[in-house]
């Protein structure tokens, strides 16, 4: 008797985890978003991944795997209450390896760029992999996007990933153990935690590449999207999209949306700061002065009703309007994404922050415990 009870208390165990890793929504064994997690199953680096996927109690599912950490789908519903996919990304393990990219990944050491790929800290310079214009960008060809993440903990709402990295990697240093924890809310958000500690003084900037179209028709562009934005200045770019240490406001420019602004307004304007970033790819300079409880921007799509808020701890966020899709890449369910087919609102420190001391920090020490937290909530 003991024996049989055994064996159905580890058949109960195999058979949760079975479920909580691979969620299906129909017979077929595909997800809402018409995913088959047998497309995400590969050993890359000796480490095995997987299609996990998150379901609250109003139906909303988010598809995340483990290669990068990456938001592979997220389904909202829309004003009709029917669930569209909101965010780009591809349907096989392969185009995420082969085709480059940075859709829905966990980006790290330090998102965003870094001047020339050099720092100095502690009187130590640093020399970084150059990856974009000469400068670093998203911790090199060897950033978090491309690592494997440890699942330590699923259930239907909750979904934590796990990454050590060694000391010297990619030039940075510290040894430093990451843990961002995803959570699909009651009240239809996706929380982003993440945690960070280190055995010596580094830097550290994560944030998610999640590129969003509202509408869940990604063959089409963003530009009649409304964003609001709760940043009175940025950070203007050079013509190799690296900042200037200028933070200018934003009054008068193509660069103010406090009080909402159509995004393809202006995005062909004659404006220096938009022709230097090939459309809008800047950072905002928030208002909200670290407080999660305020909105620090708001995305919405006229056609779905689809809104989105965004939270954060982060004095920044990077808006960027998909200027380097082309039609080129296609995505999930063979659709082609054209140009300014997505959004993508990062939350961040400012670039190069290494190099510019009079901003917000982003050194770590091993007797502080990096923190962040971002909170995109959806509405219709």
């Amino acid at each position: 008797n003991n024996f049989a009870m055994k064996n159905k208390v580890i058949i109960s165990v195999f058979l949760g985890a079975l479920l909580a890793s691979c969620s299906v929504s129909d017979k077929t064994g595909l997800t809402k978003s018409g995913l088959n997690p047998e497309n995400f199953e590969a050993v890359i680096d000796g480490k095995h991944t997987s299609l996990y996927t998150l379901t609250n109690a109003n139906g909303i599912e988010a598809c995340i795997t483990n290669y990068g950490g990456r938001v592979v789908s997220l389904m909202v519903p829309d004003k009709n209450g029917e669930l569209r996919d909101v965010v780009l990304g591809h349907d096989l393990i392969a185009d995420y390896r082969n085709i480059d990219n940075n859709f829905g990944a966990l980006i790290g050491r330090y998102g965003n760029r870094i001047d020339k790929g050099k720092f100095t800290l502690d009187g130590v310079e640093y020399d970084l992999p150059k990856n974009n214009f000469g400068h670093c960008l998203h911790g090199g060809e060897k950033g978090f996007h491309h690592s494997v993440w440890d699942m330590v903990q699923i259930s239907d709402t909750l979904l934590t990933l796990r990454l050590n990295t060694p000391d010297g990697y990619a030039g940075f240093p510290g040894n430093v153990d990451v843990q961002v924890t995803y959570t699909l809310t009651s009240d239809n958000a996706l929380r982003i935690a993440y945690r960070a500690t280190t055995d010596k003084p580094t830097i550290l900037n994560l944030t998610n590449h999640s590129y969003f179209n509202l509408s869940g028709n990604p063959s089409q562009d963003i530009l009649a999207e409304t964003l609001i934005m709760n940043a009175s200045s940025f950070t203007p770019i050079d013509s190799t999209f690296m900042t200037t240490g200028e933070i200018l406001t934003v009054e008068g420019t193509p660069f103010d949306f406090r009080k909402g602004r159509v995004i393809g307004d202006s995005i062909n304007s004659g404006n220096k700061q938009i022709a230097n970033g090939l459309g809008y790819d800047h950072n905002f300079v928030l208002d909200t002065a670290g407080d999660i409880s305020v909105v620090a921007a708001r995305l919405y799509d006229p056609t779905s009703g689809i809104a989105m808020d965004v939270f954060t701890d982060e004095p920044g966020i990077q808006f960027y309007a998909g200027n380097f899709l082309d039609g080129t890449v296609k995505g999930k369910h063979g659709i082609a994404y054209p140009c300014r087919s997505a959004v993508c609102l990062e939350t961040q420190h400012f670039p190069d922050s290494p190099n510019k001391p009079a901003w917000p920090s982003v050194v770590v020490t091993p007797d502080k415990t990096y923190s962040s937290t971002c909170i995109y909530k959806f509405s219709n």
